[in-house]
Parts: C-alpha cells; structure tokens; sequence
C-alpha cells in the first residue's frame, strides 16, 4: 500500500483524527493531520498578534511557515522547528481556526504542502475537504458523522483530561456553530465527496470505527468496490 491513500472527512469531534491515525498505523501509511496545520498556522498568527481577519497577512505568514508533523509518539506538530502539540489545542485555537482556515489564501498554501506530502508516500489524510478538493483522487474516501450531542461529550472529554474547564452546553453550541461555518464557507466548505462511504460513529468505539475502514481498504486495495 506504498502509494495508497485514504481520505477522511467530517465534522468536528467525529473523531477523524484518532481514527485516521490508527488507521495509518495499520496499514503502514503515512498520517497527515491536516486541522493541526490549520491550528499550527492559528497559533503563529496569535502568538505575533497578526490580524486574523488580515487575510494576506496570515497567507504571507503562512507561507513563511515551516510545519512538521511526526507520529512516531502520537502525533506531535512542530512549527518552526517549536513543538506545538498541545499549544495548537488550547480553547483560544479552537475558538479562531474556522477563521484561518475559511481564508482561500491560506488554503491554497497548505494544501499544497499537504499534497506534496502525499505525493511522496502513501497517505492517511483527515480534514474537510480532503475527498472533494485536496485529494479527489484518492483510493478510498471516508465521511465521518457522530450526533452534536456525543462530539461535544468527546471534545470535553478532551479537554477536560487537559485540565481545561469547559461548559457543556457552551461547547456544543460552539460545535453548532462550527459546522454551520465550515459548511456555508465560500471556499472548500465541508460537504461528503460524491464516492465517499459515510460512516456514522455515534454509540462506536473508535476500534469498532477503525476495523471498518480497514476492511473497506483492504477491499479497496485488492481491486474491490
């Protein structure tokens, strides 16, 4: 599977990550966690006071920006040579990264660098546009959905465990609102590519979720539909 590559899309709190990152464990594949670009690219832009609503001035930001993403332990992303894991995941990110990553600027530059990856090596891709625009050729399509319900018990699970403390019922209107932005934004808005198998995850374990998508691409991989 050295040049295979999976696509994995969904709201947020679906659990595309943890999945895509077991998955590429699995199979041996290359994970790319392309939200932790975006928050990469939101943290830098917090970090130096940069305007977030100055669209070119993220985009020449980002452009100068060098991430690195390395899933030896977890997955750990470094910006400019900084280790950024748990930085790009505090409250302040969460609440600004629909922002930067509704900038087509933006986007152009990192799906660029994440399709250089990915012509490299075999990939295990996760985001919101990765089926229908970052990589609309790749073997297998996935969308991921859970109830806004079980995605905001999942992220203040999360959150919580990080020692943050966080409202309910203000993080599952935030995730609302989230969805709402991601799917009404002008550029690469967050929608299921035609040939994606949806995968809905509420009441699943995340190896339940994760056996599914290996089956599908070992299918996938042996010249299956």
């Amino acid at each position: 599977m050295t040049c295979f590559s999976i696509a994995i899309d969904g709201p947020a709190g679906s659990g595309k990550s943890t999945v895509a990152r077991q998955v590429a464990k699995e199979l041996g594949l290359t994970y790319v966690d392309t939200g932790a670009m975006y928050r990469a690219i939101t943290w830098k832009a917090l970090k130096q006071n940069v305007d977030l609503e100055d669209e070119s001035s993220v985009a020449r930001m980002s452009q100068e920006t060098d991430i690195q993403l390395s899933s030896e332990n977890g997955v750990d992303v470094w910006v400019d040579g900084i280790k950024v894991t748990n930085d790009i995941r505090t409250p302040q990110v969460t609440s600004n990264v629909s922002l930067i990553a509704s900038q087509a600027r933006v986007r152009e530059i990192l799906v660029d660098k994440q399709r250089e990856i990915a012509q490299k090596t075999g990939v295990v891709m996760d985001g919101r546009d990765i089926g229908t625009h970052v990589l609309p050729k790749a073997n297998l399509k996935i969308f991921l959905t859970a109830s806004i319900e079980e995605r905001a018990q999942r992220r203040h699970r999360e959150l919580t465990q990080r020692g943050y403390s966080v409202d309910w019922d203000q993080l599952k209107e935030e995730i609302r609102l989230r969805d709402e932005k991601d799917s009404v934004r002008e550029h690469s808005p967050l929608r299921p590519a035609e040939d994606a198998i949806h995968l809905d995850t509420t009441g699943l374990s995340i190896k339940e979720v994760v056996q599914a998508i290996l089956n599908l691409s070992r299918t996938k991989a042996i010249g299956g539909e």
